[in-house]
């Protein structure tokens, strides 16, 4: 496999994100890649389709949303380990990416971006003709 442009990019989340009543964190993920595509899988416990944004401007691809308090009421948090707040991450995405057919999904509080890579970067099979 090929070692693509597909990096971490620190940045500030932008000013809506870091209201002071509402923390930022950032979610960890695996990166995972094929001959013809490259999967981010992030685990977001609380996280549904409604409470998640996944932008592609230019090389930049950018994960950002929102993960909702979930204590019952009459309960007080004894010890909180799970992240509450607006997550936030951003890669920069290389030119071995194709940027049509990009797909994000949520299941059981894990997002999956699927990133199909550009033809000109995918494995090629050369067929060997006898002279």
């Amino acid at each position: 496999m090929t070692t693509l442009s597909l990096e971490n990019r620190d940045s500030t989340p932008p000013a809506e994100a870091t209201e002071a009543a509402r923390p930022t964190f950032t979610p960890d993920v695996d990166v995972l890649e094929t001959a013809s595509d490259i999967r981010i899988i992030a685990d977001l416990p609380g996280v549904d389709e409604k409470s998640v944004e996944v932008t592609l401007d230019n090389d930049t691809l950018t994960i950002h949303g929102r993960v909702a308090a979930r204590m019952p009421t009459g309960y007080q948090l004894a010890c909180g380990e799970y992240e509450v707040g607006d997550f936030w991450r951003q890669f920069t995405i290389g030119e071995h990416v194709g940027r049509e057919g990009v797909a994000a999904t949520v299941k059981d509080g894990v997002l999956t971006v699927t990133l199909p890579k550009a033809p000109h970067a995918m494995s090629h099979k050369i067929p060997v003709a006898g002279a």
